[in-house]
């Protein structure tokens, strides 16, 4: 709620839910994301509808706090959920992008030694 600006004291969380628990295995950490809707209230004692995430890293069993964020309407926290999904996703070398990125290492590290070939020659 702080990270809202909204009083921790008298705002109250409603309601929370586990929507992604990915366990932690041999070759990746886990992850969990939690959602949680409550009532925000501000300086000005007015009562907000608050929509929050918060996001954990699992690393050797032990739950890290990565992220989190409120948000005004439930639509603006799924598009963090979209965000969030994206980013999850494993990058692999079959991407067209990555084969002309090779590509051109190769190219500039050979230009690079012709360069320094014919430098140290004259």
């Amino acid at each position: 709620m702080v990270r809202g600006r909204f009083c921790p004291d008298r705002s109250e969380v409603v309601q929370q839910r586990c929507v992604v628990d990915r366990s932690e295995n041999e070759d990746d950490f886990g992850s969990q994301l939690w959602y949680f809707d409550g009532w925000g209230v501000d300086n000005y004692d007015r009562r907000h509808a608050v929509y929050g995430v918060v996001e954990y890293s699992i690393q050797f069993g032990l739950n890290e706090l990565i992220e989190n964020a409120v948000f005004e309407s439930d639509e603006e926290r799924e598009r963090f959920r979209q965000v969030y999904d994206q980013e999850k996703l494993k990058a692999t070398w079959r991407h067209p992008f990555h084969g002309w990125l090779a590509l051109g290492v190769v190219v500039m590290a050979v230009i690079s030694l012709v360069y320094l070939a014919i430098v140290t020659l004259t």
